[in-house]
């Protein structure tokens, strides 16, 4: 059987202008995530990353530290989905339950908790299928993406090799409701929980996946540094 290991992205910038680069610390994750795969003697035979800025930095530190990497690939559908959209188009239908919200969305860095159960809030509704105020990539749409991405990536992957996809916590929660059968609320669940350059681990056999490990995170723990140890 063969290795797929997804990776979410190191710490982007949350709170900033532009979420989608990395902190120093994201960086620092990545580079630490490449020497763990080269000490743990993890050779990749073929590397795939999104498009956005946060993934392609990530595969690109983690690699440069990797003897032999393979050349990354990148595939759009292993972005992920828009927030920043869903969030605008859900958002005005919590404003009469929620006066707040807005002012708590804008300054998220200064109130990460009030951020994340408000998130949560608008993330149930996208699973729904809540009609918003513009349109946004619905659900289904993301897990038909995401799972045409794995299966395009897979396809090139032969008996036996090592697959390395760099994305993002959404992602990575929509293949595991995919692979796992998980209801999308219960995998949401565990995408909180997603930590910033953790490894997912599945084996392949063709078309036939199946969950081996997941959110592995010890080339930070190994570190002994708390501060490298982040979920954004």
């Amino acid at each position: 059987m063969g290795n797929l290991y997804l990776i979410r992205h190191g710490q982007a910038s949350f709170g900033a202008s532009d979420y989608d680069v990395l902190s120093s610390v994201g960086e620092r994750q990545a580079r630490l995530l490449g020497d763990f795969l080269a000490s743990a003697g993890i050779g990749l035979h073929h590397c795939y990353a999104g498009s956005l800025r946060r993934q392609q930095d990530t595969a690109r530190h983690a690699l440069a530290r990797l003897p032999g990497a393979p050349a990354l690939r990148t595939l759009e559908g292993f972005n992920e989905f828009d927030a920043q959209g869903v969030i605008r188009a859900l958002l005005p239908g919590l404003l009469p339950a929620e006066p707040d919200a807005l002012s708590i969305l804008r300054n998220a860095a200064e109130h990460p908790a009030q951020f994340q159960r408000l998130f949560e809030r608008i993330v149930a509704l996208w699973l729904e299928g809540a009609e918003g105020t513009e349109p946004t990539e619905p659900w289904g749409s993301f897990l038909s993406r995401t799972a045409l991405a794995l299966e395009t990536a897979l396809e090139q992957a032969g008996p036996g090799e090592n697959v390395a996809v760099f994305t993002s916590g959404g992602v990575i929660t929509a293949l595991l409701h995919r692979y796992t059968g998980l209801a999308a609320s219960e995998a949401f669940r565990l995408n909180w929980q997603i930590y910033n350059s953790s490894i997912t681990h599945l084996r392949f056999h063709g078309t036939d996946v199946t969950l081996a490990s997941f959110n592995g995170h010890a080339h930070l723990q190994l570190a002994r540094i708390p501060e490298l140890i982040t979920w954004r």
